[in-house]
């Protein structure tokens, strides 16, 4: 794969990892430190990202513009900037609610860019045959770091206080930097002019496949996770589970998505990434109106668990293939902005049917909103019916 690559997934990884810790930090010290209610600790959680998509929307042609691993470099320094306010200012007395909001929007924004900048220089790193493989391990990197950051980052904050794993989430995107300082240079610069700040939707909107899986992913990722607030609400307040029946609840299927990314090449070399895309991405769809049907006790646990171990199996088999083709496709004067129309798309995405979850939640209750959402998605499937992939030599790579 080579060394710029190794760097790369270097850097991806403490990142990763470092997120993982800092998991749901925001929120915690929204309730512990600033005392805020459930209305301003769900704004946090959605207005801050959709904020940060609205102003990434200018930021792919920058992107496009630019060097990919200086823009990469300064998006994490950014981050790591960013994120240590929050510890100076909690040690100073100092600390509010709209300075985690400030930050929280920072972040969004800074990731939209990062990754923007990131595909583009896999592309001009790694050969077409190994971009599979590449994607899939940046897969099983993201779900092991989800299986094991946030339990630990719990522990942290029990014993060192509430701001401990901010710490080390900024820590990690300064080590990330380093990391992409050692890779070498890729991904020159596309367009030395004025490039369209919408040329990326055009261009998912203009390609016949990528359209029906842009639309598909926005459905289905938006709707998996819009559960997830109302599922904690079932879980923790309705049915009586202890705060770590709730983490292993999460934490135990993340192992699917080693199982899922491990599988993503040797599956496409027997079935074709067609296939793949297609029935992988119709069985997603179908566990999640299993979480309506959750009962208390360690029955319920199990239900919970074999759920989402189904979704996340799916997940992490279909998502490197997605990105794979994704990344074939788009020419490269439009990768950057491709990929942030993506990211912009699925950020607006998961905010909407969020707040459309809790207002059905309000109304209704929570299992009746987590059983809407498992109905709506049995439809989503349908978008793939014409979706036509080519047999690609991607699928070739070594692991």
């Amino acid at each position: 794969m080579g060394r710029q690559f190794r760097w790369l997934w270097a850097s991806f990884a403490v990142s990763a990892y470092g997120s993982g810790l800092g998991f749901g930090a925001f929120p915690l010290i929204a309730v512990l430190v600033l005392h805020e209610g459930p209305a301003a600790v769900s704004a946090l959680s959605a207005v801050a990202p959709a904020v940060g998509a609205l102003i990434a929307v200018p930021l792919g042609p920058w992107v496009e513009r630019r060097r990919k691993r200086p823009v990469m470099i300064a998006t994490d320094l950014a981050r790591f900037a960013v994120l240590l306010t929050v510890p100076i200012a909690y040690a100073l007395h100092r600390l509010s609610y709209v300075q985690l909001v400030g930050v929280a929007v920072v972040m969004a924004a800074g990731k939209i860019a990062f990754n923007a900048a990131a595909g583009a220089y896999l592309k001009a790193v790694v050969r077409p045959d190994g971009l599979l493989v590449a994607n899939a391990r940046f897969e099983s990197t993201t779900w092991s770091s989800i299986a094991v950051g946030p339990p630990l980052g719990g522990a942290a904050i029990g014993v060192f206080g509430p701001v401990v794993t901010v710490v080390a989430d900024a820590c990690s995107y300064g080590l990330s930097a380093l990391c992409l300082t050692a890779a070498g240079a890729g991904g020159r610069p596309e367009s030395s002019g004025r490039a369209d700040v919408l040329g990326g939707f055009r261009f998912l909107a203009g390609h016949p496949v990528l359209r029906r899986l842009f639309v598909n992913q926005l459905l289905v990722a938006g709707l998996i996770m819009a559960t997830e607030p109302l599922l904690a609400v079932l879980l923790l307040r309705d049915l009586g589970f202890a705060p770590w029946q709730y983490g292993l609840a999460f934490a135990a299927p993340c192992v699917g998505g080693l199982i899922g990314s491990r599988l993503a090449r040797p599956v496409v070399e027997r079935f074709g990434r067609r296939r793949v895309l297609v029935v992988v991405g119709t069985l997603r769809a179908v566990p999640l109106l299993g979480l309506a049907f959750v009962r208390p006790g360690v029955a319920g646990l199990v239900t919970v668990i074999g759920v989402e171990l189904a979704i996340i199996v799916g997940m992490s088999l279909y998502t490197p293939v997605l990105a794979t083709y994704r990344l074939e496709q788009a020419p490269p004067e439009l990768v950057a902005r491709a990929l942030t129309a993506w990211s912009i798309g699925s950020s607006g995405s998961i905010a909407g049917l969020s707040a459309l979850g809790g207002v059905v939640a309000a109304a209704t209750g929570p299992r009746a909103a987590i059983a809407l959402a498992g109905v709506v998605i049995l439809g989503t499937p349908w978008l793939l019916r014409r979706v036509e992939v080519p047999l690609s030599s991607s699928a070739s790579g070594r692991a």
